[in-house]
C-alpha cells in the first residue's frame, strides 16, 4: 500500500475506535504505532513508542498542568464559585434571564483562575442549575448557558489549552494568555446578549429574580477579592518571570 492509502486507512480506523468509545489518547497512539510499524518497521515503531511519550511529558512546561488542575480543585472546594455566582446574581439577577447571565459572568470570572473547561462547567453548574430550577427556568436554556459558559475556561487565561498549544508550537505562554483576554470577554458578552434576545422572545423561559439594592450590589463585590488576587498573582507572576 502507498503511504497515502495507509494514512487514509489510519484515519478510518481512528474514527472507528473513537466511536467504539476507546480513550482518545490510546486510540491515536494505537493507530499511529500500527501505521509507523507498517511504513518503517516494528523496531523503529517500538523505539518511537519508548521515547516520544517520555520526551513530551518530561518537558518543563508540562509540569504546570497538574498544578493548574490542583489549583482548580482547591478553588472549587473553597466555594469561590458560589461567591462569584452570588455576586453576578446581585448585579443582573433582576433582569429577565438574569440568573443565566449571572452564570455567564461567574463562568468568565472562574475561568480567570481555573483554566479547565470541564472543571469550570461542573463547579459552576452545581451552584447555578439548582437556582435556575428554583425560579422555573427552561432547562434547555439553563444547561445551555452553563455548557457555553464553561468553554470560557479554555480561552480566558490562565488556560491549560494555551499551555499545551504553546508547547506544541513553541510560542510564548504569556503572549497567548494576553491574546485570550479580549476574545474571552467578547465571547462572554455575546453569550449574555444571546440570553437577552432569547428572554425577550420567550419571557416565560427565564423569569426575573428578586431585585437587589445598589448597596447590596456594592457589598457583594467584597466576595470577589480572592478571585482578583489569584488572577493577578498568576498573571503577574508569569510576566514578572517568577
Amino acid at each position: 500500500m502507498t503511504p497515502n492509502l495507509v494514512g487514509i486507512l489510519g484515519i478510518v480506523a481512528l474514527v472507528i475506535l473513537l466511536f467504539s468509545r476507546m480513550w482518545i489518547g490510546f486510540a491515536m497512539a494505537f493507530v499511529g504505532f500500527l501505521g509507523f510499524a507498517y511504513l518503517g518497521g516494528v523496531g523503529p515503531a517500538v523505539g518511537v513508542l519508548a521515547t516520544v511519550p517520555y520526551r513530551v511529558m518530561a518537558d518543563y512546561i508540562i509540569s504546570v498542568l497538574p498544578l493548574f488542575i490542583f489549583m482548580g480543585i482547591i478553588v472549587s472546594h473553597a466555594r469561590i464559585s458560589e461567591d462569584l455566582y452570588n455576586t453576578g446574581y446581585k448585579w443582573v439577577g433582576q433582569f429577565p434571564g438574569g440568573l443565566a447571565m449571572a452564570t455567564t459572568v461567574a463562568c468568565a470570572a472562574f475561568a480567570a483562575i481555573c483554566g479547565h473547561s470541564g472543571a469550570e462547567t461542573v463547579t459552576i453548574g452545581k451552584v447555578a442549575i439548582p437556582q435556575m430550577k428554583k425560579y422555573q427556568y427552561d432547562m434547555a436554556l439553563a444547561t445551555g448557558c452553563v455548557a457555553a459558559g464553561g468553554t470560557l475556561g479554555i480561552l480566558i487565561p490562565p488556560s491549560l489549552g494555551f499551555i499545551i498549544y504553546a508547547l506544541l508550537t513553541e510560542q510564548s505562554v504569556g503572549e497567548l494568555f494576553m491574546a485570550g483576554i479580549l476574545p474571552g470577554v467578547l465571547l462572554a458578552t455575546m453569550f449574555m446578549l444571546t440570553i437577552f434576545v432569547i428572554t425577550k422572545r420567550r419571557p416565560e423561559a427565564a423569569p426575573p429574580g428578586p431585585k437587589s439594592s445598589f448597596k447590596e450590589k456594592i457589598l457583594s463585590l467584597r466576595y470577589t477579592w480572592a478571585t482578583l488576587a489569584l488572577f493577578l498573582l498568576i498573571m503577574g507572576g508569569i510576566y514578572m518571570g517568577i
